[in-house]
């Protein structure tokens, strides 16, 4: 398959490939192969400019691992994974996570490395389609509607992708009063000529505002210039007008726009899209098409991560690896009450250890990805609405999520369930670690978090090393104390919050390409 390299010495920049080109060693087969044709020729008829924007969510799919090996970097798995193993209540049981888990990472760290590399070649294949398309629209081949829509998916996976980049290799949004602290490069520049190399290798980072000042106007093209659905299995795997909105309630979650969050949550309220499954396997049991997802990355059993990354063998009990257990940080909670259907449905254990059971097709390996569903919209929304002194509204959009797994009355919220504004707010905040586990929202969480006035996670907490455990650490409510304080052993010490670990290191791999961004790296690495 052609490769397009512009020199040798940026390889590494920006996946700075032509959109058309994929790695001549790559093991696993393209949803839709687009290979064989000049960049110039993947612009040349409509069937080929599809072909070129199908290629950019293979980019978001399957990205490179070292060698040429496939593990889903950045969004077949390796989001899950890394965001998941970052922060304590997935528990890593082997080495295969050990240095993510216990923040050993370096400038030259291979996972680090290969979730910058693969973010900012995804985002340069968006960048790629954008330029591509106006040019296709501009000779007649489609039309500039259609143009705008092909730009309208390209914009949300830059979004997507730059914001993935800021959670692990920045400070929060709220680190300075005005964020202006450094975050990452925003590139919006297609990297496919000498001149545009030299241009990027010389571009510095962005301040966090910033960065999300561009992925809010990203957001808000792709929610004019989408549609509002699709067909098929493309409803829930290529973006659509939801979708931009639903990641704009979490990017101003992050920013602590609270007004904001309700403002895109009631838009998609209104639109009546999307709605819970009856069940909360529901999601999982019937992953390529259901009511709940908003969008998801496709995997495939043809195109997928592997033994080595794919979401079913590493988080699954035997015939999967079994490699990431839910902590009993987490599973023992008092917050998760023992009659939750989540238990039943989405945990299994080996005898040994919980594990999720989110992913179940472990021979095909094709689960799909969850990147947004309308759980996460309708908690985004409690949380705003708790944190902006609405309290009913909050409690409905709780309860929304949570009463379809907390089925028994006696146990459901009420208004007398919290007296006070910062009980409603630490319900939610338990509620999405117990929707989301082990779908890597955790560190997301932590991340925007670390200096919450009220809420701070205080960096990354402490955590549970597996060889301290036997099957009797998990069960509801061991090793919690009456105050609801985890009492078992964290032998993995807590980071906190201002140690130069909280957040990654730029890889050595890019440093040096970039001298201003050499300058820039992250203090203590």
């Amino acid at each position: 398959m052609k490769i397009f390299k512009i020199a040798s010495k940026y390889a590494v920049l920006a996946g700075a490939l032509s959109l058309v080109s994929v790695a001549c060693d790559k093991d696993a087969t393209d949803l839709l192969p687009y290979d064989r044709i000049t960049e110039a020729a993947a612009f040349a008829t409509p069937e080929r400019v599809e072909l070129s924007m199908v290629g950019v969510y293979d980019a978001a799919q399957s990205g490179f691992y070292a060698g040429g090996a496939v593990r889903g970097y950045p969004f077949g798995a390796a989001n899950v994974e890394q965001g998941d193993n970052r922060g304590e209540d997935m528990l890593n049981v082997a080495t295969f996570y050990a240095i993510t888990y216990e923040a050993t990472y370096t400038p030259g760290t291979a996972n680090n490395q290969f979730h910058w590399e693969t973010l900012y070649s995804l985002i340069n294949r968006a960048n790629l389609i954008i330029e591509g398309v106006t040019k296709a629209a501009q000779d007649g081949v489609i039309t500039d509607a259609k143009a705008k829509e092909y730009e309208g998916e390209a914009r949300f996976l830059r979004a997507l992708a730059h914001h993935e980049l800021l959670i692990h290799f920045a400070r929060p949004y709220k680190h300075t009063a005005d964020a202006s602290h450094l975050g990452v490069p925003y590139r919006t520049i297609a990297v496919n000529t000498s001149s545009a190399v030299e241009a990027a290798s010389a571009q510095g980072r962005n301040t966090v505002k910033e960065c999300y000042d561009l992925i809010l106007a990203d957001l808000n093209f792709a929610e004019q210039n989408l549609p509002e659905t699709r067909d098929g299995s493309k409803k829930l795997t290529r973006a659509t007008a939801g979708a931009a909105i639903a990641l704009k309630t979490r990017i101003y979650l992050h920013m602590g726009d609270y007004a904001n969050v309700i403002t895109e949550g009631n838009k998609l309220r209104l639109k009546n899209t999307y709605s819970l499954t009856a069940a909360p396997e529901g999601v999982f049991a019937n992953n390529a098409g259901n009511s709940e997802t908003i969008f998801a990355v496709e995997n495939a059993a043809t195109d997928n991560a592997g033994v080595n990354g794919a979401l079913p063998v590493m988080y699954s009990v035997s015939p999967g690896r079994s490699l990431v257990a839910i902590s009993p940080i987490l599973f023992n909670s008092p917050w998760w009450v023992a009659g939750d259907l989540r238990r039943s449905q989405l945990t299994k254990d080996n005898g040994r250890a919980v594990f999720s059971n989110k992913y179940r097709n472990i021979t095909t390996q094709d689960d799909y990805n969850q990147i947004l569903r309308w759980s996460e919209v309708l908690l985004n929304m409690a949380e705003a609405y708790a944190r902006t002194d609405k309290p009913a509204e909050a409690l409905e959009a709780l309860n929304l999520v949570r009463n379809r797994a907390v089925t028994d009355l006696l146990l459901q919220y009420t208004a007398l369930s919290f007296p006070l504004k910062n009980d409603l707010i630490e319900a939610i905040l338990w509620e999405r670690r117990i929707e989301f586990a082990g779908e890597g929202r955790r560190w997301s969480d932590i991340h925007r978090l670390a200096n919450d006035p009220d809420f701070s996670t205080g960096g990354i907490p402490a955590k549970v090393r597996y060889n301290n455990t036997t099957f009797a650490s998990w069960g509801p409510g061991v090793a919690y104390d009456g105050s609801g304080n985890y009492t078992g052993s964290l032998s993995i010490a807590a980071i906190p919050y201002d140690d130069y670990r909280f957040i990654w290191p730029i890889p050595q791999s890019e440093l040096d390409t970039n001298p201003v961004l050499a300058a820039q790296q992250n203090p203590g690495y």
